[in-house]
């Protein structure tokens, strides 16, 4: 199948190289070139913009950053939907608005094509390993067909209904998230304040009640004081926003993760650190 890719960041690289992998064709696009390099290096061809990738693919699959880029990406000039053919398919895969996910189903439905949002967890780990875990919104016959394709980078596939529904079931990840985040930092904080081993603290906690995902997979990194991002803190506060406006617009009081959104603004946007994993949280505490 000829798959066209757009953004290649840390999670999407990882993404694409496993359809690679997988025997598939891939036109590859990102706004900084030099990061589709390795893609091409693997067999991708090269596309100067969306557009192009439209025109020489049967999918074509986003993850970019934002909601603004995924408007751009499909919208804008030189965009998807001006080089997509009727019968081919997106689905985009950045964690962005529900309302935009409809926005992006409806055209493509007006206008003969299909589209899915299919917002992934995992993180870095997750993209490389192709155990992400799916969520998809959209039409049921078009997420059947995609499933082989949403098979070969996650090992985790659901599909929760129409358009945007894949963006919030992501949403009810992020929400849940926050909490693990917050709770592991302020673990960490209390462990070497009370003067025990964190690693001991890690293995026993791992072991018990208190074990989650964010925890096995962060804290080791805090340990060895490695605040690379397998998932931006920038991106992070973005999905947390999204959240407590959509559980606004549902009468919604989320006071834990309005607090969440609250220590992560101080994070990217008071500190400067959104470049960090979200695990750098800890270091708006020193």
């Amino acid at each position: 199948m000829q798959i066209g890719w757009i953004g290649t960041g840390v999670m999407g690289a990882a993404i694409a190289h496993n359809l690679l992998a997988a025997g598939h064709q891939l036109v590859v696009y990102n706004r900084t070139k030099s990061k589709a390099d390795g893609l091409v290096a693997e067999g991708a061809v090269w596309a100067d913009d969306p557009q192009q990738v439209a025109q020489q693919s049967d999918v074509v699959f986003t993850m970019v950053g934002f909601p603004r880029d995924v408007e751009q990406v499909y919208f804008g000039e030189n965009g998807i939907f001006a080089g997509l053919a009727q019968g081919k398919t997106v689905v985009d895969m950045t964690t962005s608005q529900p309302k935009l996910a409809v926005k992006i189903a409806d055209y493509a439905t007006a206008h003969g094509m299909h589209a899915l949002d299919a917002p992934v967890s995992g993180g870095d780990v997750g993209a490389k390993n192709a155990t992400l875990t799916v969520m998809v919104g959209g039409d049921e016959a078009t997420y059947q067909a995609m499933v082989p394709l949403f098979e070969t980078v996650g090992h985790k596939v659901n599909h929760f209904g129409p358009a945007g529904t894949g963006q919030h079931a992501k949403m009810a990840n992020q929400i849940m998230i926050a909490g693990t985040m917050t709770g592991l930092t302020e673990m960490l904080l209390y462990t070497k304040a009370a003067g025990l081993d964190p690693q001991k603290v890690l293995a026993t906690l791992s072991s018990g009640g208190a074990d989650n995902w964010s925890m096995e997979n962060y804290v080791p990194r805090i340990l060895r004081d490695d605040y690379t991002p397998g998932f931006f803190a920038r991106h992070f506060l973005k999905d947390l926003r999204i959240a407590l406006s959509e559980a606004d617009a549902m009468g919604l009081d989320l006071v834990a993760t309005a607090q969440a959104k609250r220590l992560y603004e101080v994070m990217v946007d008071v500190k400067g650190l959104g470049d960090q994993g979200t695990q750098g949280l800890i270091n708006i505490y020193s």
